[in-house]
């Protein structure tokens, strides 16, 4: 079974000591009972009931996998009393609107929390998980029946969310979906159409099932244009709530996957299914991004709290393991964590999980500027730079924790590519965040297309100044030097890319499809590296020398110094432009020449 202990210390260094929470709190005049010391506590009890519950549950989860049965979904072993505990310890009201039953949370825990759970049992994580962020969905945008209908009952996690976008023809191009919406007399209506990979379709831990589905109406214009968003029960309540008639939505079948075994994948079909309109009609996919975008964070929380337990896994395996004698040891053999390509690969993962974890804080703490500042500047401001960080949390956290999830498996060796030691699930359970919620690629054209060039730079500007504040804060403590120089000088060539790309994307949509991936991996990395200088500074200015803030300064010296030199090979491929990429002509793809 694999290593994990939750990053108590790492977390509460973000919070309390670089993004200071509590004073942005009370700026805010918002959650005044939240202190260092609450917060202190709800992570401890979320690292307990994680370590105790969620991770038993999490390899035998993944062995035994979720069973069907004519219509019926039924989870593995232990998730039914672990999902009961997790409504008696109270998670499922976590972040969720006091009306409602629910208890606010700052963004940033919020996150943090996420990543624990998805740390010790990503599978289990989902279920709840899509709940609250369908929640955070009907809140701002269902009408006040269906919140008085429904809320109460997502909040306390009696009934469950989905999400329902995806069909067969129809992923990434959402404008080709061809489920219908027909409207009745009563002013509801019957959906009809078949959904799949809908992730918790199906199963055995809610009385009730609330799928949200994208639908069109017979006269809906063309494209995405014509999406509306539905809210359709597994169950119709009862005047008094409670479940009552069965809707016409069956699961068909569940996916047999790579990873995420213990989560249900579902197909599901809808048979004239009764629904309810949720924002205006033709504008669901407007509504629909309120939860993809709560979701793309998540997933990128799914990555770090992933790559988190392979770090910690490969660090002990790392010191246990005697392979091979370190220069001048008479030993017969030495741990091999003295090796120097352990130690690049355990940095490489440190130092990117790290740096991770504090982007995810700033985009939560943007995120409550964003909703609660009294200056409506202010929030507009937090609210261009959280929609620039978006992508760039669910995608590059992703990336960076495969990758982190691969190194754990090498440092292993053959150990790490079978079952037993719980390398390879990691590997296969982190895959999935590269491609849903909007595969990585789609995330690059987000950022580039959408959040820069749509907004001609003026979000980047602003969030700029503040990676330079950053730079400049880590300018005064002397020992930087070195690093804030490399940062400082990567800053400038995120920049001029940035001005070239403003000059040229716009008229030149081959370039942008080309070098968007490239430009995220940049964006990404020179984020990351004014983060850690931060860090640094923040370890220095305590004065304290104990070893957590020696880690710190040594990931950042580790991150200023190795990571960031891919900076110069992504300026170069974003320089090289587009002409290699989309000049070959489409016959000379087919593989007939190189086999014949």
């Amino acid at each position: 079974m694999a290593t994990y202990q939750a990053p108590l210390r790492f977390m509460r260094f973000l919070l309390h000591e670089v993004f200071n929470t509590q004073e942005m709190l009370k700026k805010l005049d918002i959650m005044e009972d939240f202190n260092v010391e609450l917060m202190d506590a709800i992570l401890d009890e979320a690292a307990n009931f994680s370590q105790q519950v969620l991770l038993p549950i999490n390899q035998s989860g993944d062995e035994q996998g979720c069973t069907f049965n004519e219509g019926a979904v039924t989870t593995p072993d232990g998730f039914k009393e672990a999902y009961k505990k997790y409504l008696e310890g109270g998670w499922a009201v976590m972040g969720c609107d006091e009306k409602y039953g629910g208890q606010p949370l700052p963004k940033a825990l919020h996150l943090m929390i996420e990543e624990i759970f998805y740390a010790c049992n990503t599978s289990f994580g989902l279920y709840p998980n899509l709940t609250n962020t369908a929640i955070q969905l009907l809140e701002t945008h269902a009408s006040q029946e269906l919140k008085e209908s429904y809320l109460a009952k997502m909040v306390s996690g009696q009934w469950s969310g989905t999400m329902c976008l995806t069909e067969s023809h129809a992923g990434s191009d959402l404008g080709l979906i061809k489920t219908k919406a027909v409207e009745q007399p009563d002013n509801s209506y019957l959906i009809s159409g078949t959904k799949i990979f809908i992730s918790a379709g199906e199963h055995d831990l809610t009385e009730n099932i609330i799928h949200l589905v994208l639908a069109k109406l017979p006269d809906a214009p063309e494209g995405s244009r014509g999406i509306s968003l539905f809210l359709v029960p597994k169950f119709l309540p009862n005047e008094d709530n409670t479940p009552g008639e069965r809707n016409t939505v069956t699961c068909g079948s569940i996916e047999h996957k790579m990873g995420i075994k213990a989560s249900a994948t579902c197909v599901l079909n809808f048979d004239q299914a009764k629904g309810y309109l949720i924002g205006e009609i033709n504008a669901g996919l407007k509504c629909m991004f309120t939860m993809m975008n709560n979701e793309r964070l998540s997933v990128g929380m799914q990555g770090v709290g992933i790559a988190e337990v392979s770090l910690q896994s490969a660090t002990a395996y790392a010191l246990d393991r005697k392979q091979g004698r370190h220069q001048g040891s008479k030993e017969a053999a030495d741990s091999i964590i003295g090796h120097a390509d352990i130690r690049r690969m355990l940095l490489s993962m440190m130092s990117m999980n790290g740096g991770c974890r504090a982007l995810a804080a700033f985009a939560g703490n943007l995120h409550d500027v964003s909703v609660h500042h009294n200056d409506e500047a202010e929030r507009k401001k937090s609210e261009r730079m959280l929609a620039i960080l978006t992508p760039v949390c669910k995608a590059y956290f992703t990336d960076a924790s495969f990758d982190s999830c691969n190194n754990g498996v090498q440092i292993f060796g053959g150990h790490g590519y079978v079952k037993e030691w719980g390398m390879e699930q990691l590997v296969r359970d982190v895959r999935i965040t590269q491609l849903y919620e909007g595969t990585n690629g789609i995330q690059s054209m987000d950022l580039l297309s959408r959040k820069i060039l749509a907004d001609d730079g003026r979000g980047w500007e602003e969030y700029k100044s503040e990676l330079c504040a950053m730079i400049k804060e880590a300018e005064e403590v002397n020992v930087l030097g070195k690093d804030c120089t490399r940062v400082r000088q990567a800053m400038g060539n995120l920049s001029s890319v940035t001005d070239s790309l403003l000059e040229d994307g716009k008229r030149n949509s081959g370039l942008v499809g080309a070098v968007a991936t490239e430009y995220l991996n940049l964006f990404g990395t020179v984020t990351l590296g004014c983060l850690w200088l931060k860090m640094a500074a923040v370890s220095i200015n305590t004065g304290e020398d104990d070893l957590f803030y020696k880690q710190i300064r040594s990931s950042c010296a580790f991150y200023c110094r190795h990571q960031m030199a891919t900076v110069f090979t992504s300026v170069n491929r974003i320089m090289a432009g587009s002409h290699t990429i989309v000049s070959p002509e489409l016959e000379e793809f087919e593989l007939t020449t190189l086999v014949n």
